[in-house]
């Protein structure tokens, strides 16, 4: 090979390197995109709705629309991320199947705010209310304990709340 094809395969060689750097560094901005949808819009919202049932209970459900309100901020949380992770192909099935599942947990067993009007709250939906702040608290989500922003977290403690709450719909 003459200088000038080495000269040209060196810089090809540069070229290509750099470009799978770009790709690898996109591929890693858009992980963390994705991961901090379920960290700030979910995990967020469920300890803020902890604490609005902590909140409720002290205050004798005077206003339990503050926390059909988040219920719906969580569900919409979940559904933005579960969009989000499979059009970017950053969650993968099993995680999917399980935050489908909550979010269809959440949907059926606890009422929720739709756009213009207000969920009715029964004192069933209460009793299920509190029932699910132990849960939250239970799994590490809940005001005034520590949590991690590691989705791989955010997913054992999901995991272990649609069982919880699997089992008390069973009841």
């Amino acid at each position: 090979m003459s200088k000038k094809q080495k000269l040209l395969f060196r810089i090809s060689i540069a070229v290509n390197i750099l470009l799978v750097i770009v790709l690898v560094w996109g591929y890693i901005k858009i992980n963390f995109a994705s991961e901090q949808i379920f960290i700030t819009e979910v995990q967020g919202n469920l300890v803020e709705l902890e604490g609005l049932i902590a909140h409720q209970i002290e205050n004798d459900w005077s206003e339990p629309n503050l926390v059909t309100v988040k219920v719906g901020e969580v569900m919409t949380g979940l559904w933005i991320g579960m969009q989000t992770g499979e059009n970017l192909n950053s969650v993968s099935s099993k995680d999917k199947q399980l935050l489908n599942k909550f979010y269809h947990q959440l949907k059926a067993q606890y009422p929720y705010d739709k756009q213009y009007s207000f969920a009715d709250v029964s004192e069933q939906d209460i009793e299920h209310f509190i029932e699910l702040r132990e849960f939250l608290r239970d799994v590490g989500l809940g005001m005034n304990i520590q949590i991690s922003n590691e989705i791989g977290s955010f997913m054992d403690k999901v995991k272990s709340l649609v069982e919880k709450i699997e089992v008390q719909q069973q009841m």
